[in-house]
C-alpha cells in the first residue's frame, strides 16, 4: 500500500489540490493537524479535501480543537485525538494540539507535557503514531535555533515503537527525516509525503 501523509495546511489551496491530485495514486491520506489559520477557516479548508476518496485520517492541530475538527471533516473521515482507528489492518493512534504550550494565545489549541502524557498513555500499541507536535530533539527546532519538541511524544515514540511516527507543526523543520529506535520520523509539511506500507 501507498500512504500518502501531510500536515500545516494552513487553507492553501495551491498545496491542497496537489494532495488531492495525489490522492489518487493513495490506499490512505493521513493530515497531522493545523488545516485552517487560528481557528478560522475549517470548514473551507475541509471542503479543499473533499476530492480525496481513499481512507482520510486526521488529528488536529493547534488551529483547529479536536471538537471543531470533528465537526466539519467529511462523513467517514478518521479524527483522532488521544484514540486509535485500525485502517486497512493498520493500527494507528493520533494526537493533536500543540505541546508543549504555544506562545500563541488565547485561539491556539495546547497541552501540557503532563495531559499529554495522560492521553498518551492510551495507546498500548500503534503502527503508526500520528502526533501534530514533534517529539523532543527531531524535526522540532525553530528558526532561532530553539528545540521545542514535546518530551511526552518522544516517550511514548521509544515506549511503543510504531514503525512510523509523522508529525508537523514546527514550519523550519518541515521535511526533516529520520529514526528512533525501529521508528522512522518524519515532519511532513503541506508537501506530498509518499511512504511505502509495509515498510
Amino acid at each position: 500500500m501507498r500512504i500518502l501523509a501531510f500536515s500545516d495546511l494552513h487553507m492553501a489551496r495551491a498545496r491542497a489540490a496537489d494532495l488531492v491530485a495525489a490522492s489518487l495514486e493513495a490506499d490512505i491520506v493521513i493530515g497531522a493537524g493545523d488545516y485552517c489559520n487560528g481557528r478560522q477557516g475549517l470548514d473551507q479548508a475541509m471542503a479543499m479535501l473533499a476530492g480525496i476518496m481513499v481512507p482520510l485520517v486526521l488529528v488536529p492541530g493547534n488551529a483547529e480543537s479536536a471538537a471543531e475538527l470533528e465537526a466539519a471533516a467529511p462523513e467517514g473521515v478518521h479524527v483522532l485525538h488521544g484514540t486509535s482507528a485500525t485502517v486497512d489492518g493498520i493500527r494507528m493512534f493520533g494526537l493533536g494540539y500543540g505541546v508543549p504550550p504555544t506562545p500563541f494565545g488565547d485561539w491556539s489549541c495546547d497541552m501540557t507535557e503532563g495531559e499529554a502524557s495522560e492521553m498518551l498513555a492510551r495507546c498500548k500499541s500503534a503502527d503508526i503514531l500520528i502526533t501534530h507536535s514533534p517529539p523532543k530533539g527531531f524535526g522540532d527546532v525553530t528558526s532561532d535555533g530553539k528545540s521545542v519538541g514535546s518530551t511526552a511524544i518522544r516517550d511514548a515514540i521509544e515506549r511503543v515503537q510504531p514503525q512510523l511516527a509523522l508529525c508537523g507543526h514546527i514550519h523550519d523543520s518541515w521535511g526533516a527525516r529520520g529514526s528512533m529506535g525501529r521508528t522512522r520520523l518524519a515532519n511532513l509539511g503541506p508537501t506530498v509525503n509518499w511512504f511505502e506500507w509495509p515498510q
